[in-house]
């Protein structure tokens, strides 16, 4: 007696449904909302033109390479003097997240040089820092040996040596700032000030939004984002912004989608007016991206002319006659928290189910060889060689649709990536990706529902499986069945597509 396709179509429609309302009742749930119009930020100043006054970064300049002792390794720089005689201002770069090669400071570092700054880039440590674990404390040390070294050396001004931090740097920065004296001053380039988590969520939300990306992949990797047990990701500013008494110059780029930079400007005054500090100039820069470039190209028209003068200036241009000044920077959606995903939906549960799904993907080729290895090949019931083989067939394209599940989603993780960086071109790629993601989904769950159905009816026809035979079948129909589960909390059963 075989089951007929109605009741086959039934079914899978009804544990769709089921599968699809697990996508919904479960946690974390993430839907920032709009963020609301603030007057301050809808009239703000035109820059001053004294900022913006032309440089000339033409002057001779000396280049060294150093290495100073740090916390279990030595750290590698490159330091640049100008040659005119005196004691000149000085900056140390800190890189945003990633490797943080010195190169990418190139520019900067020799413009400024030129102009009549001395600067230090240096690489970023490769011990106790990595994707997983991240210590701010420890890399502002290493910024602070920086700012110990210049303010020893003959061409350098101590009373002037500050620390410039770009993205991840805003948060590593403060805390140099907070802890040493020695920092004369900081320039915040991109900086969050809010939590790595609630950064990382919004520039997530806002680069799909920017891909036309649908729904459903927000949710994906807003639930995986809220399994990530990364301890860093949960770090508050607040303390360290609220400990700064230096005078601070802090830039933003109002077409960059990596920071939420009105929320992170409020939290930098709100710190800064708690530490009784009004030396702060924040400026807007128009086309500005997340490095102060123009799509990645040419640095944004006044950067480097308002670094430049700003530092030079110092003291007298710590108290601006306007705290912001610039373009008009519009932020859609406010950054919020990605709750925490509850004990059975966290890395380690992840983790384990794609475990025990792989381990019931091969338990069945390993029990038949183990079986054979004791028993000796026996021939096979007449019944089981007619019935046994379809049933076969369809669990190892059961196995390969879960693996393909899986590659895909790990291809359509790294494809948005690839795209948030580059977006030409994205929409189609996108969706098409997305696509792929949900139609295996769908399919796997079909396969589940036939196969068992499969199973059921040989068995009422006579089908007598050995003990490798059951545990194939319980392996294959147990691992779809965890995948299919996981799938449903990540949302790819979920309504609308």
């Amino acid at each position: 007696m075989r089951t007929g396709r109605g009741t086959l179509s039934v079914a899978a429609g009804v544990i769709l449904v089921v599968l699809a309302t697990v996508g919904y009742v479960l946690p974390p749930a993430f839907d920032p909302p709009p963020l609301k119009a603030d007057p301050a930020f809808q009239a703000i100043a035109a820059q001053p033109a004294g900022e913006l006054r032309p440089v000339v970064a033409s002057g001779a300049i000396r280049r060294e390479e150093i290495s100073i002792p740090a916390e279990a390794q030595r750290l590698e720089g490159t330091l640049r003097l100008p040659l005119t005689p005196g004691r000149h201002p000085a900056m140390v770069f800190v890189s945003g997240s990633g490797n943080g090669s010195r190169t990418e400071f190139t520019p900067q570092a020799e413009f400024l040089a030129k102009a009549g700054v001395v600067t230090i880039a240096f690489d970023k440590r490769t011990i106790g820092y990595n994707f997983r674990d991240r210590d701010f404390g420890l890399l502002a040390d290493d910024a602070l040996r920086m700012v110990d070294y210049l303010r020893t050396l003959p061409e350098v001004d101590p009373s002037r040596v500050g620390v410039w931090g770009v993205s991840e740097g805003g948060w590593v920065v403060p805390i140099a700032a907070a802890k040493s004296s020695g920092v004369g001053f900081i320039v915040l380039v991109s900086s969050p000030n809010v939590s790595p988590l609630r950064q990382v969520a919004w520039a997530l939300n806002e680069q799909l939004l920017r891909l036309h990306a649908p729904i459903g992949a927000r949710d994906l990797l807003t639930r995986a984002m809220g399994g990530v047990g990364f301890t860093f990701l949960r770090y508050d500013a607040q303390p360290a912004l609220s400990q700064v008494k230096q005078p601070v110059l802090a830039f933003y780029g109002t077409t960059d989608p990596s920071i939420p930079f009105v929320e992170s400007t409020k939290a930098l005054v709100t710190a800064l007016d708690k530490a009784g500090n009004d030396d702060y100039t924040i400026r807007f820069m128009a086309k500005g991206d997340h490095a102060m470039r123009v799509n990645g190209g040419p640095f944004t028209q006044g950067y480097l002319e308002t670094l430049t003068n700003w530092i030079k200036g110092l003291p007298g241009t710590a108290r601006p006659p306007v705290h912001m000044a610039g373009a008009t920077p519009v932020q859609r959606f406010e950054a919020s928290d990605v709750p925490a995903a509850p004990w059975y939906a966290g890395g380690t549960m992840l983790g384990l189910t794609i475990c025990l799904a792989a381990v019931g993907y091969v338990a069945g080729p390993v029990a038949a060889m183990v079986f054979r290895l004791r028993h000796g090949p026996r021939p096979p019931v007449e019944t089981n060689a007619r019935l046994w083989p379809p049933i076969r067939r369809r669990l190892s394209r059961m196995a390969w649709t879960g693996l393909g599940l899986l590659v895909s989603v790990v291809a359509f993780i790294m494809l948005l990536v690839l795209f948030s960086v580059n977006q030409a071109g994205a929409w189609p790629a996108v969706l098409a990706g997305w696509l792929v993601v949900r139609m295996l989904a769908v399919l796997m769950l079909v396969q589940e529902v036939t196969a068992v159905a499969a199973f059921v009816s040989a068995l009422r026809e006579g089908l007598r499986p050995s003990r490798w035979q059951h545990v194939t079948v319980a392996g294959v129909l147990g691992g779809n069945g965890l995948l299919l589960v996981a799938a449903a909390y990540y949302g790819l059963f979920s309504f609308p597509w």
